[in-house]
């Protein structure tokens, strides 16, 4: 029987989602007390990764439980967050067919940067990431216009190998802010390690008067060596917002 799962966490303390061998992991908290509550070693599988200090709002996952075992899910869905640390959270979990897979049945991802123009703000701290400097709004618009579509982002991603040749789709990137605090919200098929970071990095390059736009526009035409962007943005500012299924068949929870 496998179960889908949504959960939310502050990443702060965490070295990100993937188990780690010597550090802490929201994946190794959340087995740990799954195997304690089923009497049973429990494995999850994640939508993907997220890196240190990286949080989610909704991150999906799934682990599997024998048939001839009787869960109740609602008693579960409690347990698990009355034994959890209060940085991770279980929001739902229900019973699905065998062929749902968190990984790969995902169609795409929706991530949150954020960014205060704030000179210090003790209730944003490790939220968001203070940029204090003078940006231009419309710059950094242009810039990050430059992304959407699709491309080869083998410049803005630390993955070493990528069995799509670090092609990627971006289907957009909007910039809304509110009292200070601006929030870049990127669709897409998927992201690579890194990807957002240094695509938020070089906007702000851009928008600060650091580069010029043919900086990032020769980094995102270059198909022959590789050559990693220098910019790279914080990781207190990245959240993972959505992860989307275009099909998921729900079983009888009961």
């Amino acid at each position: 029987m496998r179960i889908h799962a949504i959960c939310s966490y502050n990443g702060k303390n965490y070295s990100g989602w993937q188990k780690q061998l010597n550090d802490q992991s929201i994946q190794e908290e959340i087995e740990k007390v799954l195997t304690k509550v089923l009497n049973i070693k429990t494995t999850i599988q994640g939508s993907g990764r997220t890196d240190a200090g990286v949080h989610a709002y909704n991150q999906h996952f799934h682990f599997d439980i024998s048939e001839n075992k009787n869960v109740d899910i609602d008693k579960l869905l409690h347990s698990l967050n009355s034994l959890l640390p209060n940085d991770i959270k279980v929001l739902s979990l229900e019973k699905v067919d065998d062929t749902f897979h968190a990984r790969f049945s995902a169609s795409g991802k929706q991530y949150i940067y954020k960014i205060s123009t704030l000179a210090k703000d003790p209730f944003l701290q490790d939220f968001a990431t203070f940029y204090p400097k003078h940006f231009d709004v419309e710059r950094i618009k242009e810039a990050l216009s430059l992304f959407v579509g699709t491309h080869n982002y083998q410049d803005f991603t630390s993955k070493e190998e990528d069995e799509n040749n670090f092609v990627r789709t971006i289907n957009s990137i909007e910039v809304l802010e509110k009292e200070g605090v601006f929030n870049i919200v990127f669709d897409g098929d998927g992201f690579m390690r890194y990807q957002i970071r240094f695509i938020v990095g070089s906007a702000l390059a851009y928008a600060s008067n650091e580069i010029e736009l043919d900086y990032i526009k020769n980094h995102l035409s270059n198909t022959k060596e590789r050559e990693i962007t220098r910019y790279k943005a914080p990781s207190e500012g990245l959240y993972l917002s959505k992860v989307y299924y275009k099909n998921i068949h729900t079983l009888n929870n009961k």
